[in-house]
């Protein structure tokens, strides 16, 4: 999926980059984790000063003095809330010295990480009635909201003020200011708001030739608008008269319109460093925040090398629940991101609502496509043709041009005409500027194979519109038809409820977990396909209209979009229920989820076909039921431990990941049989054997219904897979009661043809109060010995 990120560019722009000095050449960026009590006396970084001199002692070994008088001075940040260490600017052979030195326990190179509401939340059911999620939460009042991204504008009607009380007390975040913005841009909606710069800033190569293009307010303050929308989808403020040039009109509001925000701008004009993204989670744990949003990632990595999962452990410990992005490498299998157990994985999810933008070619033939272009609205009516334009697909004849790379297209094949522009390799929109900048008058964006009839929407620059695969085949094949083909696109506004929906995007990064199979990842699905949201205004810093394009709303599509959605609805539920856990949190998004559309039928996969549970989990996200789900699975901190026991760990790689010392042989004694009290179910037998094999796990459930409540199993197991489940019923007396049960699953070879197969434990609540149905997915995967 192409996330379109325009760069406001001004004379008053600083440059995010390094100065050329000789010594750069050889010094990169590293993460230095230490053992709190190794190395240095634990007592003695009490305090900001004492922990940079404990820092910079390890650096003084493993600098030689010729080399730097200072070794402080390297130091980018000293870390101590979601991770012991710091990030410092040091030579391969440095961090050598660095890793043999007692009290050490990791050097890591800085990692990049890319970046991963007008109608979405009356599409999850959000209203004003008296028992909804709304209602029940006080709109999510009281808790706050954390987003690390590309930072926030704050003169959005989002992020407006009116009616929200001041801060919560627990909160010492600062508003800090740089470049275009200062304190009082933060207000009782907007609390907080910080900058991360200096990973950025020392990874980035100096490049002269770049310079001019690349640029950005040093300051919270965002440039790209994705930071913007993200913000605005969990927790904006009401915004009557909404629209992206007209289009998707309505009000917007956010999933949590009465919590506060505070933005962490961790991500620039070329990604997002872990060590930058490391000191925006480090702060804002330590301000107050209750629910972390990041929409970010990359490819799935071992937990021990993750700098998001180490950072959102220590959060989670503390008590802030962290949702993050399942990342957009869909459809490839085992491709999700942020895989964690301890961390809500989101995929992203269609809404019934569409954008038609017909193609109707010279010959009669009418094609489906998409587009947020504010053109004429009108029927299709046939007759003539004075309104069409001749068509042109590759004008240079290169395989750039049939891809309208910028500088590819030859401008006498394309001046006044529609040009037809395969996807892939640039992003949609910077496609139009391409078509426009060689004269072309119109577009229309091809999907390839690999897109298939995926419809992510943009706001361009000329008339265009986005067809399917099977469109653009038709297309193409009626260009070689015809000596002069030629079409016009029509128009029809906004749609809704005429699409199945949700249905899982193509793009949404897909399980089983590479790094853990144990655990079902993702772990649900929200809507993140052609998301309206609060964007960047169209008044630079100089007071000059800098992009036409742009209005206070805009689209994007990606799970950077589903994430918002639950980190709004993850306030909610914090709202509603004060003291519950992360896990609890989670448990009662997971648990409550739909698994069937608007239609009441199996979500669909944009794949093809049913969608199974590595491509949307436990199911949709319902918000008016994650609010009283019934029952609950909690996890305390310790159970993360014995569950990486049980996966193989090591000690030293448990101790990076949690900064715990475990023997795991001692751990794994004490707690025989354990499984992780997770809220879906997911288990991996070795391929191959000739004997069946078996798996018992046991879960417990806490009631946070009614009382004197009873609960009944409901199952369905995987295609040759037996399961039982023991005891069938639980019954509770009082709130906060727990129940515990066993899951036996059983099976002797995968399905033909397949290695993995799936299934769903339901406990119903029976009785007159039985409102409460809590379901758990059950994935059973064969792995190669």
């Amino acid at each position: 999926m192409e996330v379109v990120i325009k760069l406001l560019i001004c004379h008053s722009f600083l440059l995010l980059l390094l100065p050329a000095l000789a010594a750069a050449e050889t010094l990169q960026t590293y993460i230095v984790q230490l053992h709190p009590h190794e190395g240095g006396s634990a007592s003695a970084v009490s305090t900001a000063g004492s922990r940079l001199d404990w820092h910079a002692s390890f650096l003084e070994r493993s600098v030689s003095p010729e080399q730097e008088k200072h070794p402080s001075s390297r130091i980018l940040y000293s870390y101590h809330t979601v991770f012991d260490g710091f990030a410092a600017q040091i030579t391969d052979g440095e961090a050598a010295s660095l890793r043999a030195l007692p009290g050490v326990a990791s050097v890591r190179a800085d990692r990049r990480l890319e970046l991963h509401t007008t109608y979405s939340y009356r599409f999850l059911g959000l209203n004003f009635c008296p028992t909804g999620a709304w209602a029940r939460s006080g709109y999510g009042r009281g808790t706050i909201v954390g987003i690390l991204d590309t930072g926030l504008w704050p003169e959005s009607p989002s992020f407006d003020d009116r009616g929200m009380p001041p801060a919560p007390v627990r909160w010492t975040g600062v508003c800090q200011g740089g470049d275009h913005f200062n304190a009082s841009n933060c207000n009782r909606k907007l609390i907080g708001a910080r900058f991360y710069s200096k990973g950025h800033r020392a990874n980035y190569p100096t490049n002269p030739s770049e310079a001019a293009s690349l640029l950005e307010y040093v300051s919270p303050r965002d440039a790209h608008g994705h930071g913007t929308h993200t913000a605005s989808t969990a927790a904006g403020a009401a915004v009557p008269g909404a629209s992206v040039l007209g289009a998707g009109a309505g009000e917007a509001r956010g999933v949590a319109p009465g919590a506060h925000m505070a933005a962490y701008k961790v991500c620039w004009f070329n990604g997002c460093y872990s060590s930058d993204i490391l000191a925006g989670m480090d702060d804002a744990v330590r301000d107050g925040v209750d629910v972390l949003s990041l929409s970010l990632g990359g490819f799935p990595i071992p937990l021990f090398e993750d700098s998001i999962a180490i950072g959102s452990f220590r959060a989670t410990v503390r008590g802030v629940s962290v949702v993050c992005a399942a990342g957009n490498n869909g459809p490839a299998r085992s491709s999700v991101a942020n895989e964690a157990p301890w961390v809500l994985t989101v995929g992203a999810a269609t809404l019934d609502r569409r954008f038609p933008a017909y193609v109707r070619l010279g010959n009669g033939g009418v094609l489906y496509g998409e587009s947020m272009y504010p053109g004429k609205t009108g029927g299709l009516k046939k007759g003539g043709n004075k309104d069409d334009l001749e068509l042109v697909y590759a004008a240079g004849g290169t395989r750039e041009s049939e891809y309208c790379l910028k500088g590819s297209l030859d401008k006498a094949a394309v001046a006044g005409k529609m040009v037809v522009c395969n996807r892939g390799i640039t992003g949609r929109a910077d496609k139009g500027e391409a078509v426009k900048e060689a004269g072309g008058a119109a577009m229309i964006l091809a999907n390839t194979e690999i897109n298939r009839q995926e419809d992510s929407v943009d706001v361009h620059v000329l008339p265009a519109t986005l067809v399917g695969y099977k469109e653009a085949v038709e297309l193409k094949k009626y260009i070689t038809s015809t000596r002069r083909p030629s079409a016009r696109l029509v128009f029809a506004g906004t749609r809704i409820g005429r699409a199945r929906a949700p249905a899982v995007a193509l793009f949404s990064a897909r399980g089983p977990s590479l790094t853990n199979p144990s655990v079902l990842k993702p772990d649900v699905i929200a809507p993140g396909v052609n998301i309206i949201a609060a964007w960047p205004g169209n008044i630079g810093p100089s007071g000059l209209d800098v992009d036409a394009r742009r209005s206070n709303f805009s689209v994007l599509s990606g799970t950077s979009m589903a994430a918002p959605h639950v980190a709004g609805i993850a306030a909610l539920v914090r709202s509603s229920h004060p003291s519950w856990s992360p896990a609890m949190v989670r448990s009662a998004i997971m648990t409550s989820a739909d698994i069937t559309d608007r239609q009441g039928k199996a979500i669909m996969d944009g794949e093809g076909g049913r969608a199974g549970v590595f491509a949307m989990g436990a199911g949709h996200v319902s918000p008016a039921r994650a609010v009283d789900p019934g029952l609950v699975y909690d996890i305390q901190p310790g159970d993360y431990v014995t569950h990486l026991c049980t996966l193989g760990y090591t000690h030293m790689e448990i101790f990076k990941i949690t900064h715990t010392g475990v023997n795991c042989t001692a751990e794994l004694q004490k707690n025989r049989g354990f499984s992780l009290n997770y809220p879906s179910i997911a288990v991996a037998f070795k391929s191959g054997g000739a004997k069946s094999s078996s798996a018992v796990l046991r879960r417990t459930v806490t009631n946070v219904g009614t009382p004197n409540s009873t609960y009944t199993a409901q199952m369905a197991a995987p295609p040759g897979v037996k399961i039982a489940v023991a005891p069938t019923t639980l019954s509770f007396v009082e709130f906060g009661d727990q129940r515990s049960f066993r899951v036996t699953v059983e099976a002797a070879s995968p399905p033909a043809g397949k290695d993995s197969a799936e299934g769903y434990l339901v406990w119903k609540q029976s009785g007159g109060q039985g409102k409460h149905v809590v379901r758990s997915p059950i994935a059973v995967t064969w792995v190669a010995e």
